[in-house]
């Protein structure tokens, strides 16, 4: 289903990529957080799903997650960055041609390690939410208007949250936090309240150090389910929502060792989305086709670059079929394996 990979140079341990058109070109680009080099770089697409060389930017210590939205209301996607040895979050306006200014940040947590960008208080201007690991709490900075944000609000959350989702769970509208709290073995749900307002977290038992969390329906009921990535039980959970943002019991697949990153995409045309995975420990990405019922085969593997850490699955070459790109921290790569 998918070719070989092709490898592209990146800066020093990238902890995280994100796939999204940075200059306006209708051509997805990469961008990856460099965690030991401090930068974030981008790689332009050349047009038919290969990339030129990284462009980087400086940016905190130890950036680990990147996330790619326009949050000025100029219909340029800027770049924001949780930089974990900060303590901050760093926003990067784009100037109009796929090039960035020099971060803005924002204080926040002890160790943020995830990043995501997403209108929590219902005035169309998206908001940051971070996992701050090294607090135990979820932030949540409210866009201003301009791309400026206020201050954090932080809710409590399990040890040690590893990864940060944002979706409405619970059809009312508002978008709610999901968050992967490794220590205690846990995915986090915090409902919205209605103002960017969360309530406390109710948690659900997955397996041991879950690294990673997507939501999306996967059982095609239009309730949007839980799928984590269970890095110390080498597994993907599934936990089905039951209607009213309230979930099943994980059902376990059986993945590579050290799955850290999971996607859930269609990546076979049949309208049900699929798990991509990147199994760390295993130098491999594993996809598991979805059978119909929000049940899926065993994983496919495809080899990659070494300590895969991050996946996304976006079409990269025009064909109108997702590819998958993983960020290899040990390799200093970045993959991209063009589907077939």
């Amino acid at each position: 289903m998918f070719l070989n990979q092709t490898t592209y140079s990146v800066g020093n341990t990238p902890f995280s990529v994100a796939v999204v058109d940075v200059n306006s070109d209708n051509k997805s680009d990469l961008v990856v957080a460099n965690g030991g080099s401090s930068t974030v770089g981008v790689l332009l697409n050349a047009g038919n799903g290969t990339f030129k060389a990284q462009t980087t930017y400086a940016v905190g210590t130890n950036p680990w997650s990147v996330a790619v939205v326009d949050v000025n209301s100029d219909n340029k996607p800027d770049l924001v960055v949780a930089n974990a040895g900060s303590s901050n979050i760093g926003v990067l306006l784009n100037t109009g041609n796929g090039t960035f200014k020099a971060q803005t940040t924002y204080a926040v947590g002890s160790s943020p390690y995830s990043v995501a960008v997403v209108d929590v208080n219902s005035d169309n201007k998206p908001d940051i939410v971070v996992a701050n690991y090294g607090s135990a709490t979820v932030g949540v900075l409210l866009n201003t208007g301009n791309g400026t944000f206020k201050a954090q609000t932080t809710s409590s959350v399990g040890n040690t949250p590893f990864s940060v989702a944002v979706v409405d769970v619970n059809s009312d509208n508002k978008p709610d936090i999901a968050v992967a709290n490794s220590d205690p073995n846990t995915v986090g749900v915090l409902l919205n309240t209605g103002n960017g307002i969360f309530n406390a977290q109710t948690t659900y038992a997955v397996g041991t150090n879950p690294r990673s969390v997507a939501v999306v329906d996967v059982n095609s009921d239009n309730k949007p389910d839980l799928v984590v990535a269970n890095a110390g039980s080498s597994n993907i959970g599934v936990l089905l929502n039951t209607g009213n943002g309230t979930f099943n019991a994980q059902i376990t697949y059986a993945v590579g060792s050290s799955p850290y990153s999971v996607a859930v995409v269609d990546v076979n045309s049949d309208n049900k989305p699929d798990i991509v995975v990147a199994n760390e420990g295993s130098v491999t990405v594993g996809v598991l086709l979805n059978t119909g019922n929000g049940t899926f085969n065993a994983q496919i593997t495809y080899v990659v670059g070494n300590g895969p850490y991050s996946v996304a699955v976006v079409d990269v070459n025009s064909d109108n079929k997702p590819d998958i790109v993983v960020a290899n921290y040990g390799s200093n790569t970045t993959s991209v394996l063009l589907h077939c």
